[in-house]
């Protein structure tokens, strides 16, 4: 039986209108698609948004989460209304583990994301590297935006640890973004290795779910059938 229904996560930095591309995709096939504005404030406060989204539901969906929106569905995901998880270049914590703990110890020679110091506990992107470092398959133009209209990410979000993760119950995909500099390609094999994921690659940006909606969406209908 298909899954009818999308329910979209976004991650750190940015907000859930990146997803326009996938939504339009997965509405013209007639999914019903719902987008969590994460408040980025605590991973606590974010499960509770998705929570209130997937609540409104009238059956399962397949839970999407891009970047730290991963961390949010693994926990999340235990809702009753979730039939299948999908990480789109994001992080898939076990339990116990949150983004502190698996940025901790990046690889030699990964790129390391121009992350500012925190001001006043929320954290942005260093705006003159954003376009390199999360989005360079997109026009200048678009990055410069994105760049500009970054949410500030609270760094108890970063802190917050999965209690129980939804991948060890549900089935999961995982869409590698091969040229992502945010979350290095291996450490995103490995995490979706872990989590039994079925796994497709894509060349893409960290920002791939904006940049190559029609293969993100092409995974999040596979996930559904």
């Amino acid at each position: 039986m298909t899954i009818k229904n999308v329910v979209l996560v976004h991650g750190g930095f940015v907000d859930g209108s990146g997803w326009q591309g996938v939504y339009d995709e997965l509405s013209r096939d007639g999914f019903t698609v719902r987008i969590v504005q994460n408040p980025t404030l605590s991973l606590a406060g974010d499960v509770a948004a998705t929570h209130q989204v997937l609540d409104g539901l009238d059956g399962p969906a397949v839970l999407v989460g891009h970047s730290y929106g991963g961390v949010v569905i693994s926990e999340a995901g235990n809702h009753p209304n979730v039939g299948v998880l999908a990480y789109i270049a994001a992080f898939a914590p076990d339990k116990g583990e949150s983004v502190n703990t698996l940025i901790a110890d990046p690889p030699p020679g990964a790129p390391v994301p121009p992350i500012l110091p925190p001001v006043g506990g929320f954290l942005f992107l260093d705006r003159d590297r954003f376009h390199a470092s999360f989005a360079a398959d997109l026009p200048a133009q678009q990055g410069a935006f994105l760049a500009d209209a970054q949410v500030p990410w609270g760094v108890d979000a970063l802190g917050g640890a999965v209690t129980e993760p939804a991948w060890r119950h549900k089935p999961a995909w995982y869409l590698v973004a091969t040229e992502d500099r945010m979350i290095p390609p291996p450490a995103q094999r490995a995490m979706a290795e872990r989590a039994g994921a079925t796994t497709v690659e894509v060349i893409g940006s960290h920002a791939v779910y904006v940049s190559q909606p029609t293969g993100v969406a092409d995974l999040i209908r596979q996930a559904a059938a």
